[in-house]
């Protein structure tokens, strides 16, 4: 049996450097473990990267920040080749992609040809420079931030890339107690994150934890629940009509395996031995948020993803 007490002190020591956003590190570790990315949307200084550079000081390995910018080319991003005279050769000199942790800050802010570029590292763990393809570390996860409400200067990210992150987490602003605690931790001289006040988890237990989900009972109802959920959000029509008028498309296979595999994660990391209905509920709306097209009737109405998941919910029947 796998010992959860590593990645509970993570958490733990992780929320005594960053208040109120407890949902958002738990979610960060399920997607770790999960090997999948995690796309944060937050309004300014609502800790989204100190809350990401909190998790990499407790992870054995690299972690590098990008900060995206419409100037980004795709070489400063994976590398390019570099002509070596004294060997009249083209050597591969690697970008900062090669790190296990990527942080790319502001994401929706780099041109087209970055995200293509990025893309390629966050489906296949892979990227190609010329005729050459160059493998990713085996723990390797982007965390990827950007700000719902600004949006010059900015670049749509494109739905292919967007189903590409396992998550999108939404953080909102803390409660009356924890802002009050964050003004508290503000006025202490030494209130950074450092590595040595962080509880570090190792690679190999990362590993470890990603078999031993496998082991996490889930019935078959529940695995019918999960299919409903998902077959809810392609046939609309067939379970509600205002449904209907808001999805335009519904989520993609990679919706269910997500949600398959979170809620084992979930139900790991709390030390359960099975899915329950509530791992499901609990992790599906940052599965299915960033994966559901809104219709334009549902735009103009003021419709969100969030909306239509709470109707979900509402309407497919639990086993």
């Amino acid at each position: 049996m796998l010992n959860n007490n590593q990645f509970n002190n993570l958490i733990t020591s992780i929320r005594t450097k960053i208040i109120g956003q407890d949902e958002l590190i738990e979610n960060m570790i399920i997607c770790m473990i999960c090997n999948g990315h995690i796309l944060i949307e937050g309004l300014p200084g609502l800790a989204k990267t100190a809350t990401a550079n909190a998790l990499a000081d407790g992870i054995e390995g690299d972690f590098h920040r990008i900060q995206f910018t419409p100037d980004l080319l795709p070489s400063d991003l994976i590398g390019t080749d570099i002509y070596v005279h004294d060997k009249g050769d083209f050597e591969f000199r690697s970008g900062p992609i090669f790190h296990n942790i990527i942080l790319a800050d502001e994401i929706n802010r780099a041109p087209s040809k970055v995200q293509s570029a990025l893309l390629e590292a966050m489906a296949e763990k892979q990227v190609t420079v010329g005729k050459k393809t160059y493998k990713l570390p085996d723990l390797f996860m982007v965390m990827a931030t950007q700000n719902p409400i600004e949006h010059e200067g900015t670049y749509s990210l494109p739905e292919a890339q967007l189903d590409r992150f396992l998550m999108n987490v939404i953080v909102n602003y803390p409660n009356r107690e924890d802002e009050l605690q964050i003004m508290d931790l503000s006025t202490q001289i030494d209130n950074k994150s450092k590595k040595s006040d962080i509880s570090v988890t190792t690679q190999k237990e990362i590993f470890d934890a990603r078999k031993k989900s496998f082991d996490i009972h889930i019935d078959s109802k529940l695995k019918d629940y999960i299919v409903s959920l998902v077959t809810a959000t392609r046939n609309p029509a067939d379970y509600d009509a205002d449904l209907a008028k808001w999805i335009r498309c519904g989520v993609s296979p990679r919706a269910s395996i997500a949600l398959l595999h979170c809620s084992r994660i979930l139900a790991l990391i709390n030390n359960d031995s099975y899915v329950a209905p509530h791992h499901i509920r609990k992790i599906l709306p940052h599965i299915f948020r960033h994966r559901i097209i809104l219709s334009y009737e549902a735009e103009a109405s003021g419709i969100t993803p969030d909306n239509i998941i709470e109707k979900l919910l509402e309407i497919v029947a639990l086993p």
